[in-house]
């Protein structure tokens, strides 16, 4: 027996949290019978419909994309946009884990397995993300040092794991600073910068766990292997030292 939510996530309907979401809404059915109370337990033998959808056992599938600029982090678009769905070319009902903004380039995940998305995303299971961000002007040190002790961002601590000043363009009065979290609020990582004073102008996520973008040009992807997987399932052990 397994619960409501794991099993709709595993499905690759959606992600476990959208699942929860959908039960609690009522949009899900067990044997013809509404369930509305999370964690309710389901056997392989019981016919869940979700949105009017009967649910199907999917192979699981993991890709890795280096996301360009101008590309939308979703499944689709309702103003006929490119999404990062739209780059990979598989049948399986894939989406992203996590986001990226539309100019912003790098490192993402997307699949169909509900259960790694979730391990992914949450931040109790503290997976590092690494950015290189292009400031609109040079970094003063003061502002570097307060950034690596932690800042306030929207009433919460934003504490980055590691942050390193990469290179400085006086002549241009920039800089790119790569910098390391493990939590993953909205713009989080624009939002530290401007509380300090500074604009990104350009932001690239160059890993993701021990993912790298090593070998994928902008817009190129390639399916993660079974050790890769079964690494990144790894992060479900919080105890785990962030690597």
């Amino acid at each position: 027996m397994e619960r409501l939510q794991k099993v709709i996530a595993e499905s690759g309907y959606t992600s476990r949290r959208k699942a929860e979401e959908l039960i609690k809404a009522g949009k899900v059915y067990v044997n013809d019978r509404k369930v509305t109370e999370l964690g309710t337990k389901v056997s392989g033998d019981d016919v869940i419909i979700v949105n009017g959808t009967m649910l199907k056992k999917e192979d699981k599938v993991y890709f890795l994309l280096n996301k360009p600029r101008g590309v939308i982090t979703t499944v689709s678009d309702d103003k006929e946009r490119t999404t990062v769905v739209d780059l990979i070319d598989t049948k399986k009902r894939i989406y992203p884990v996590g986001r990226l903004d539309y100019n912003t380039t790098g490192i993402l995940i997307l699949t169909n397995d509900g259960e790694l998305d979730n391990i992914l995303t949450h931040p109790r299971h503290l997976v590092p993300k690494t950015y290189v961000a292009k400031l609109n002007r040079v970094l003063e040190i003061e502002d570097l040092k307060k950034i690596q002790k932690g800042v306030l961002v929207e009433d919460r601590i934003c504490k980055p794991t590691r942050v390193k000043l990469k290179s400085v363009d006086k002549a241009k009065d920039n800089c790119l600073v790569e910098i390391t979290i493990v939590e993953g609020r909205n713009h989080i990582v624009k939002k530290l910068f401007e509380t300090c004073g500074y604009l990104v102008d350009k932001l690239t996520r160059t890993s993701y766990g021990f993912l790298t973008l090593d070998g994928l040009k902008s817009g190129e992807y390639r399916e993660l292997s079974i050790k890769e997987v079964h690494k990144l399932y790894d992060y479900k052990n919080t105890n785990k030292k962030v690597r």
